[in-house]
């Protein structure tokens, strides 16, 4: 008899886009996981990379999320909400790409099924498994004071990208950090512009409840692709590379030569161990489905994330 560990999770993977395809990719590396189909409205590409990885496509996705664990949706933003519904009543472990959904109510519905149903559901706000982030958050624990975080993070605008504006496709994944790391938030003042009537350019100051300001900029006008976080402290300045996974700490020391004293700036490099976010991701998801407890973004989390957007989106539109 397999033990729980052993047990193999059959999961349906809807939407092998880019990022359904990095889906795919890393769920073909993982012990003990089933492929049991994939789905897309695209069928001819759909049928190519279902030969390529020699896994089924979904011809009748109704009967086949009725032979699943767990059900991994990477469609169209805009899609979210429609395929959830559809799922749910099926399937009771869910995995959805960042963003929930592509309005507020639309989270706020599924927020509030997820609740109701007692529903495993999982968002992919993958930033939160990036190993930099993780060792920023064990460098900050090291202060007793955080005063200020600053997080960039820019692209230019991509073809593939045209149901949601710059708040919804970047600025997210940062606005999650910040309430990741900062907590509940205070005040919000934001300010930005647009290009065929969509915001491409976003900033927000964001005063959270334990005091600390968060500074998020978005772009998708800005020609370098960016992704930082810096963090000041009381006692030392964190600089973070959420691409090249770098992270270094700045603290002040004083040198003492005979009577004169001089401050001087030291600076250490932490170790980042090269682990891939999506493939942490996804041991989770699959633990989450086997019915064991994993610290995950919940419905409740993005609900709070898109709430935060929704603010920031409103202020931009009215300044304009």
């Amino acid at each position: 008899m397999l033990s729980q560990t052993d047990k193999w999770i059959k999961i349906g993977l809807l939407g092998v886009g880019r990022m359904g395809q990095n889906h795919l990719r890393i769920l073909s590396m993982l012990k003990h996981v089933e492929i049991s189909f994939i789905y897309d409205i695209a069928q001819d590409s759909a049928r190519e990379i279902a030969k390529q990885y020699q896994v089924p496509l979904s011809t009748n996705l109704d009967e086949d999320l009725k032979k699943v664990d767990g059900v991994i949706i990477v469609t169209p933003t805009f899609t979210h909400s429609d395929y959830f519904f559809k799922i749910a009543p099926l399937v009771k472990n869910i995995f959805i790409e960042k963003p929930l959904a592509h309005t507020l109510e639309a989270t706020k519905k599924i927020a509030q099924y997820v609740q109701q149903h007692n529903m495993c559901l999982q968002v992919g706000f993958i930033e939160r498994y990036n190993p930099a982030v993780t060792a920023l958050k064990k460098a900050i624990h090291n202060s007793q004071v955080v005063i200020n975080m600053d997080f960039t993070r820019t692209n230019k605008i991509s073809s593939r990208i045209t149901d949601v504006d710059v708040v919804i496709d970047l600025m997210i994944h940062d606005i999650d950090l910040a309430l990741y790391l900062n907590g509940a938030v205070d005040n919000i003042y934001a300010y930005g512009c647009c290009e065929r009537e969509m915001i491409e350019f976003a900033r927000a100051i964001i005063t959270h409840k334990n005091g600390v300001f968060s500074s998020i900029t978005a772009s998708r006008i800005t020609e370098k692709r960016m992704r930082y976080i810096s963090v000041t402290c009381d006692n030392m300045y964190v600089d973070c590379n959420l691409l090249s996974k770098e992270v270094f700490v700045n603290k002040q020391s004083l040198e003492q030569y005979l009577e004169n004293v001089s401050i001087t700036s030291k600076m250490e490099t932490i170790d980042v161990k090269p682990r891939e976010a999506l493939l942490l991701e996804l041991i989770d998801f699959i633990e989450v489905c086997r019915g064991n407890q994993r610290e995950v973004v919940q419905a409740k989390d993005a609900l709070v994330a898109m709430e935060v957007a929704y603010e920031i989106q409103s202020q931009i539109k009215r300044g304009l």
